[in-house]
């Protein structure tokens, strides 16, 4: 017989899960594997001549990338025999500011930094996380897809998603040809629901980079680099295609972040036996020796790999505190879903939510699980009250704000006649009114009428044959019914001539004015400094919806 309180302790969601033990020679171990190397580093005539116990004869690509270009050498040599314990503590101490903590963690070379980390447990993580975090302001990042590439449909959604707080949106496709109506549909709703809101369209790199050129987003993310040079070359690349890639993007006034994560060389088979994090560390230095001002990083889309071995989870909150070290705007994940518990997926967003950083979820689904293109989310639509709740629990600011029910019916439907207008004015085919109307009360793809996706498919990519333009799309909108909204993509054309929001973990708020980790760098240094959710902010975040007014009753 078997023990009844066992039997249903088996059906609980937790234990739908999978969980594997350590296997270190493949590289199955998240943190401190014996593979890992020890910290070191020679310089002779200003070069690197050996990093982490390899002579320079020995590099790999990423050694010697990371060697010319990642590490600060003025202090290297000292960072190296400082006691990494000591270190630690001086990143844990709130009096010690983080200007004085990043001249050394910028000097370590990437087993140093790991050794660094390897200190902390989990609570200590966060708090050197909310300390070294490069933006004093927190924010959060959505996605915005559907399993139809209704571009309606996106632009309500993104609507909505700007209104209630989300300061970037990124879409990618269900069929690959829809994409410039994705991502056109994407950034006109964020603009009518919030001006100043960033949007992206991830595809293969070569098109993301000629959205941009053409106006078509404001950043991109889906820049993978890698911590072996058996994975990076499986992929035709190396540290230096991605840093000409990201200085392409620059030139052109965009925002890039680069993407890695934990466990991602173990999904290729090519881990080396080293743990995650050590692998991650090397990835993130690469980000940072190409000059890219910032990292999409926390596993990711490989989250189920560490979230099946011990600290896993400690291992991924780790390589965003190691993000924040380098100087790096961390967008830490929380976007793929990994679990069957709701108990376990809170909690893994916890250790971002808690401390805060640039972007607590570089993903949060918009919309419902069953139209999210990138393989479901951790948070989904589905969650946005209980998300609210939790800010207002812990007096956190998660990035997100409460909203009415009228005001998410008004910008939808005033986003939906917008692209209504926008395909009149571009010769598209015809958005009816009945697709304005479905798309302003629809929870998703399920409640919209369907469009003829082979003249759609015909229609988006004759955008890209006849030459469309972000000025083109001014014009159709202005012509059309709505200059205000034209006014707000010019004002995003004007921000990429400026360029400054490519300073590192840049946004704009509703009136294009540029917030950094420049003009508003992370100052805490101790209790009662630093990002607090105070004033108007914490009145809009106690203020959900469905709390009663005791004095009304």
């Amino acid at each position: 017989m078997r023990s009844k309180r066992f039997e249903v302790l088996s059906e609980r969601p937790i234990n739908q899960d999978g969980f594997v033990k350590e296997w270190v020679e493949e590289g199955l171990v998240a943190m401190e594997s014996p593979n890992d190397p020890k910290p070191s580093i020679k310089i002779q005539n200003g070069k690197v001549v050996e990093l982490d116990g390899k002579p320079k004869e020995e590099f790999d690509l990423i050694d010697q990338f990371i060697a010319n270009y990642g590490i600060d050498l003025s202090l290297a040599e000292e960072v190296i025999q400082m006691d990494s314990r000591e270190i630690a503590n001086k990143i844990l101490t709130p009096s010690v500011p983080r200007t004085e903590i990043i001249k050394l963690t910028k000097a370590m070379t990437p087993a140093k930094i790991i050794e660094v980390v390897n200190q902390m447990n989990v609570v200590e993580i966060m708090m050197c996380l909310q300390k070294m975090r490069t933006r004093k302001q927190t924010a959060t990042q959505a996605h915005v897809t559907n399993v139809n590439d209704n571009p309606v449909q996106i632009a309500a959604d993104a609507a909505e998603g700007a209104l209630r707080g989300f300061a970037e949106q990124e879409t990618t496709v269900a069929v690959v040809r829809y994409a410039p109506f994705n991502a056109l549909s994407l950034m006109i709703g964020s603009q009518v629901g919030r001006p100043g809101v960033l949007t992206q369209c991830s595809l293969e790199e070569a098109t993301e980079l000629e959205f941009g050129m053409r106006g078509f987003t404001a950043y991109a993310e889906t820049i993978s680099v890698y911590g072996t040079e058996d994975v990076f070359t499986d992929g035709d690349d190396t540290p230096w295609s991605k840093a000409f890639l990201a200085s392409a993007y620059a030139s052109r006034g965009l925002k890039m972040r680069f993407t890695s994560g934990t466990g991602s060389e173990v999904q290729m088979g090519q881990a080396e036996g080293k743990s995650m994090l050590y692998l991650e560390a090397r990835c993130l230095y690469v980000t940072k020796a190409a000059g890219v001002q910032g990292t999409q990083n926390g596993s990711v889309s490989c989250i189920g790999i560490p979230a099946a071995v011990p600290s896993g989870i400690r291992a991924v909150v780790a390589e965003n505190l190691i993000a924040s070290m380098l100087d790096l705007e961390c967008a830490s994940s929380n976007d793929q879903t990994f679990t069957h518990s709701d108990l376990r997926r809170s909690v893994r967003t916890l250790m971002q939510f808690a401390p805060g950083t640039d972007f607590i979820n570089s993903g949060y689904s918009a919309t419902p699980n069953y139209d999210n293109m990138f393989a479901g989310s951790n948070w989904d639509a589905e969650d946005f009250d209980d998300y609210n709740v939790l800010q207002r629990d812990l007096r956190v600011d998660g990035g997100l704000r409460p909203v009415r029910e009228e005001e998410v019916v008004k910008v939808r439907n005033k986003a939906a006649r917008v692209m209504q207008a926008l395909f009149k004015g571009l010769g598209l085919p015809q958005i009816t009114d009945e697709e304005v109307e479905a798309a302003t009360y629809a929870h998703g793809s399920k409640d919209m009428p369907e469009r003829d996706k082979v003249e759609d498919i015909k229609a988006a990519q004759g955008i890209l044959e006849r030459g469309v333009q972000g000025a083109d799309l001014i014009k159709a909108l202005a012509n059309n019914g709505f200059p205000e909204v034209a006014n707000e993509l010019l004002n995003l054309f004007k921000q990429r001539v400026a360029g400054d929001f490519l300073q590192t973990s840049a946004i704009f708020d509703r009136d294009w004015n540029v917030i950094s980790a420049v003009n508003s760098p992370n100052d805490y240094v101790g209790v009662g400094t630093g990002h607090r959710l105070v004033g108007e902010e914490w009145e809009k975040v106690k203020d959900i919806p469905k709390a009663i007014d005791p004095r009304d009753v």
